[in-house]
């Protein structure tokens, strides 16, 4: 299904306030028009990775650049150094002689140290059995490793401060290894796959276990005191020079700037065709089709796309776009659409919640909202937080939106009754791994997601009346998430560097 946005005519202002009719074509977004450039981005990956730092990620530049310019567009690569993180070999984690599975049972940290270390097990300031969601402070104060042994292996668990903070106080005190465990309450239980700080990496090897392994490993550190541990990890961290992709409309108010945006990379293990192809293929798809003339002239606010590199390890790009805008320039942004992810073959149709959101996130989630609403189509709205290229934006006050169709968290009984697929199985089964390939991508959901992103985009772009309604905020007129998507609020969007 295509969705043809019937969006003919706008009105426009001219300087004197008269109205200018200005007459645009439809849009029109979906799976038909999003696959040709998942197929592009498919055959780009080199080596089965876009990632930071690889010539797939480059060729992903240069495709996009050039189908901007091809356009008409005037695109800009803006380049920004820093460092790639790659796993050089298998991680080991093992205490007694009997080892943990790599995946299942724990993962190799971004931006962690190499090294292959047998050392004692020292717990940091446990909370066992666990507290409220959230509470750990473990090895979040220089003090929680008062009467720490230099040389032994760190055991740490998850809450309050980020992976970063934990590894670095670790590492501090003498640390030869940090083993970092997830917190133990519902939804809280899996190996910790997150990152480290790309700008500082760690000087010993940090892996990230599930709760059971953390609960054993301080078992046995308090049953038999000076019990070793095995952590081992081998990776290669260099700086490289990667680029964000900046374009923008002719057309619309140079002093509010609506911008939308997509990460252009994917993680290294996989070519990143869902994550983020999907997002990167519609937020091209409307940059080619706003480069009609007739559709340029109706624009009340300029339009700027991102397409962001580096946001598999921090979300470096967008960051480092926002941080550099001037006070004026953040000024003219009214706000700022996000899509990542909108092609998952388990999916639930997603739109992010505006509460939390700085003011004005509102009038994004109602224009989502309603795309769906007059297509008879369910949705959930899901906690913003931050994990992804719309937090740098909501950091310093600029209103959000998004779309997303699920990532790593298993689809509910309810989700599945309602939205098809099956239940107890990941929204995304191949999230961050090789097989998000072209055939993970599912169509149905470009058809269903596509055009909601098409008509926010549409209506805050050549209207004005939004603005106004934006600072509107009236709780209680939202249909409310039930338990999967408040479950999902923090794990989906708390960043990678997340508590």
């Amino acid at each position: 299904m295509t969705l043809l946005l019937l969006l003919a005519c706008s009105t426009k202002l001219d300087d004197s306030g008269a109205a200018a009719a200005a007459v645009a074509p439809p849009l029109s977004v979906g799976a038909a028009e999003l696959l040709p450039h998942l197929q592009d981005l498919s055959a780009l990956q080199v080596d089965g990775t876009r990632a930071l730092g690889g010539e797939g990620y480059s060729a992903s530049v240069a495709l996009v650049m050039e189908r901007l310019e091809d356009a008409g567009y005037s695109p800009e690569a803006r380049a920004f150094e820093i460092q790639s993180f790659q796993q050089a070999g298998p991680s080991v984690l093992s205490i007694d002689g009997s080892a943990w599975q790599e995946g299942p049972d724990f993962a190799l940290m971004q931006y962690s140290g190499s090294g292959d270390v047998t050392a004692p097990i020292a717990a940091v300031d446990l909370t066992l059995p666990p507290g409220a969601d959230n509470s750990s402070t473990s090895g979040c104060e220089a003090s929680d490793f008062d009467g720490f042994t230099p040389g032994h292996v760190a055991l740490i668990q998850r809450g309050t401060c980020t992976f970063a903070e934990k590894a670095a106080n670790a590492e501090a005190a003498g640390a030869a290894a940090v083993v970092l465990f997830n917190e133990g309450q519902e939804g809280r239980t899996d190996a910790l796959a997150g990152t480290l700080d790309p700008d500082a990496p760690s000087g010993v090897p940090v892996l990230g276990a599930t709760f059971a392994v953390g609960e054993a490993m301080a078992a046995l550190a308090e049953e038999s005191p000076g019990a070793e541990a095995r952590v081992a990890a081998a990776t290669e961290v260099a700086l490289v020079e990667t680029w964000n992709v900046i374009a923008e409309t002719a057309g619309g108010d140079p002093d509010a700037v609506l911008m939308l945006g997509a990460h252009l990379d994917s993680v290294g293990a996989g070519p990143g065709i869902n994550d983020n192809g999907s997002g990167t293929a519609l937020v091209l798809e409307l940059a080619l089709q706003l480069a009609d003339p007739a559709r340029d002239a109706a624009l009340q606010q300029r339009v700027r796309f991102g397409f962001w590199g580096a946001e598999e390890i921090g979300l470096v790009g967008s960051t480092r776009y926002v941080e550099a805008l001037s006070t004026g320039e953040r000024e003219q942004l009214v706000g700022y659409l996000n899509f990542d992810m909108i092609g998952s073959p388990n999916y639930v149709r997603y739109v992010y919640d505006e509460d939390g959101q700085p003011e004005g996130s509102r009038a994004f989630e109602k224009m989502l909202r309603a795309s769906f609403d007059e297509r008879g189509l369910d949705y959930e709205l899901s906690l913003a937080g931050g994990r992804s290229d719309h937090a740098p934006f909501a950091a310093v006050g600029i209103p959000i939106g998004g779309l997303f169709t699920g990532a790593e968290v298993e689809k509910s009984e309810a989700e599945a009754a309602t939205y098809g697929g099956e239940a107890d199985v990941p929204l995304d089964p191949c999230y961050h791994l090789a097989c998000d390939t072209l055939e993970n991508v599912s169509s149905d959901a470009l058809d269903e997601m596509a055009p909601a992103g098409a008509s926010a985009l549409w209506v805050a772009a050549s209207t004005r009346d939004w603005m106004d309604d934006a600072a509107a905020r009236r709780p209680g007129d939202r249909p409310r998430a039930s338990g999967p998507v408040d479950r999902q609020g923090h794990d989906y969007w708390g960043r990678e560097l997340r508590r």
